[in-house]
């Protein structure tokens, strides 16, 4: 990502961080955002987007999106997923996006590229 690009999404990222701070200080909800009820959050709202997907075959997973309703309930869950992490985040004064950098860093040298055949990828850590 060029330099401008980065700092345009820092700048994204911040804000949506800003307002969702803002947003739980008008509703008194501060002393209900610590660490561990963020990551609970966030847990069930990954749950829930799961909950979608749970029964399709890959092929309907594949159209979820196709579908206006399926779409806007995965919109939703993506938005509340975001939401809790960015939260979390903010909380415990993490970059999510230097984390993400970092990791894939990381990923690479862990994870050279095949010669051969490719599998399924391995579990991250």
């Amino acid at each position: 990502m060029n330099e401008s690009v980065n700092e345009s999404v820092n700048r994204s990222v911040e804000e949506l961080q800003r307002r969702l701070v803002e947003f739980a200080a008008a509703r008194r909800w501060q002393p209900y955002h610590t660490p561990k009820n963020l990551a609970a959050a966030l847990s069930v709202e990954a749950g829930e987007l799961l909950e979608i997907f749970q029964w399709l075959t890959p092929e309907q997973a594949a159209r979820v999106m196709d579908d206006p309703e399926g779409a806007h309930r995965v919109r939703d869950e993506v938005a509340d997923v975001l939401a809790y992490l960015l939260q979390f985040c903010a909380v415990l004064g993490v970059d999510p996006l230097e984390a993400l950098a970092a990791k894939i860093d990381r990923n690479e040298l862990r994870f050279p590229v095949p010669d051969g055949p490719v599998g399924p990828p391995a579990r991250s850590r």
